[in-house]
């Protein structure tokens, strides 16, 4: 069923409130981690699940329920993505443990899955028209920016006002009302051509990137399992990327990785956000733990790191026009890191001036950067491979957001737990619990009370500035290596559309 000219901008704003949607639930916890700490006690690791088992479930499904869609119809995929995405919300709105909440959270990655994928393809379809085709796809990208950005901000008004469930259960009535319009609105599209679908590679792919996650924070909290998962994590992504080599049709055309700017692009992608999303979790933490704001002031005092991300998300375009692609990612990735560098010096005390510059910078440098390697992406893969492209794009997005949590946060807690020395007065199992994260510690310190209280919070504050300052280093060398290797292998112009 073809969808009516007159349906297209109603067809886009339900597209873009779903994406809207989506995009929001990958930052919407930050603020809420010392109120979910307090609720559920999770440990570190525990902890770090919560967060990010969402955008890493996401992240591998995005390829597979993209090519579902192109040949079961990609309405009945993204009306069935809606129910998953509702019964998932309810269940981590009313999660009692932290293994619940993992698990709910990961139900929430996969009704993500299915519906993100589908509203590029969607828009492609029912703007026929290229001008109203560009705006659209404009539209489409400035609310996926937007999304991330203001998941804090609706985190900290739900948890200040409501309870931390909160967060999901509003998913709940947002969903009551998109699954019928959905179903009056969207078409029943799928490819003109059906590809065969091949599950092995799906659950290669997924189960790769899962296990590498959980080996990662396993070996970074000392335990003896860490190593074998990691190794068998790596295993799995080799396998999937053998098999891609040797299918006609491949999940993912590993074979656009032999172009080195697309490469570069795809890295560009993954650390930008790796970056974004993993220091928007710690200074979240920072602002409310260490300098002790409320959920809401800490929201706002981030308000220009959102600001500055949309901005540089509208002007990237003349920015990248003005200076070419090569300019323009190594120049974004530069400004990220040199705006984190302040941040090394950071101690207990209020720094807001010097904090607003901070934001300012990071959120702009990674937009500005996001939309070269996607330009550089695009640029770079043959026209017959722009689909194939865009799916690699999407799933470097969300890997990179997964990643950043899982990386940055295991760092963290690497640096974290041995930097809380003991506390006179203050039992072994509670500073064992202490030790976990810095919500645990704050949450066990009202407990105790009194004097022994007091220090505990306060050792645990040097602890985590010790911790945030390593974990900034490592964003810091990552955006620089990543910045000069933009400089040394992108085109300064981007080159000739490939036909082939």
């Amino acid at each position: 069923m073809a969808p009516r000219q007159a349906d297209r901008w109603p067809i886009l704003a339900l597209l873009c409130f779903s994406l809207l949607m989506i995009a929001v639930d990958a930052t919407v916890l930050h603020i809420a981690v010392p109120a979910l700490t307090a609720a559920l006690e999770p440990s570190a690791v525990q902890l770090l699940w919560i967060i990010d088992v969402y955008s890493l479930v996401v992240a591998p499904l995005l390829v597979t329920f993209g090519t579902l869609g192109d040949r079961y119809g990609r309405r009945r995929i993204v009306l069935a993505g809606y129910v998953v995405f509702g019964v998932a919300s309810a269940a981590a709105a009313l999660s009692g443990s932290a293994a619940a909440l993992i698990g709910a959270r990961a139900l929430l990655g996969v009704g993500g899955a299915m519906i993100m994928p589908a509203t590029l393809s969607i828009i492609r379809e029912v703007f026929t028209d290229r001008r109203e085709r560009a705006i659209a796809l404009g539209v489409w990208s400035a609310v996926a920016a937007a999304g991330a950005a203001v998941g804090p901000l609706i985190g900290a008004v739900l948890v200040e006002h409501a309870w931390w469930g909160a967060v999901f259960l509003i998913n709940v009535p947002i969903v009551l009302v998109l699954l019928p319009l959905a179903a009056r609105l969207l078409p029943d599209s799928r490819a003109g051509v059906r590809q065969p679908w091949d599950a092995v590679s799906a659950v290669l792919s997924t189960l790769g990137i899962l296990a590498l996650a959980f080996g990662l924070k396993e070996t970074g909290t000392g335990h003896a399992s860490g190593a074998p998962i990691l190794l068998t994590g790596a295993a799995l992504l080799v396998w999937f990327v053998r098999r891609q080599r040797r299918l006609a049709f491949p999940l993912i055309d590993v074979g656009l990785f032999r172009r080195r700017a697309f490469t570069t692009g795809v890295a560009s992608v993954m650390l930008a956000v790796f970056a974004l999303v993993g220091l928007q979790l710690m200074l979240a933490q920072y602002l409310q733990l260490v300098l002790g704001d409320s959920p809401l002031v800490a929201a706002v005092r981030m308000l220009p790191l959102m600001i500055a991300a949309i901005t540089g998300g509208l002007t990237a375009a003349c920015v990248l026009r003005r200076a070419g692609l090569r300019a323009t990612m190594s120049g974004g990735l530069a400004l990220t890191a040199l705006a984190l560098v302040p941040t090394l010096t950071w101690g207990t005390e209020h720094h807001t001036v010097m904090l607003t510059i901070c934001f300012a910078g990071i959120g702009f440098g990674v937009e500005v950067a996001l939309l070269a390697a996607s330009d550089t992406i695009m640029a770079s893969a043959p026209a017959s491979q722009a689909g194939a492209a865009a799916a690699i794009e999407e799933t470097a997005y969300e890997l990179g957001a997964g990643l950043g949590i899982a990386v940055l946060g295991t760092v963290t807690t690497v640096v974290y737990a041995p930097a809380l020395a003991a506390v006179r007065g203050v039992p072994p199992p509670v500073m064992h619990q202490a030790r976990q994260s810095l919500a645990a510690a704050a949450d066990e310190a009202r407990r105790l009370g009194g004097r022994p209280g007091v220090e505990l919070l306060a050792r645990a504050r040097e602890a985590f500035i010790t911790a945030l300052h390593s974990t900034v280093l490592v964003s810091i060398v990552l955006l620089a290596l990543t910045a000069l290797a933009a400089a040394l292998l992108v085109p300064r112009r981007p080159p000739e559309d490939d036909p082939s």
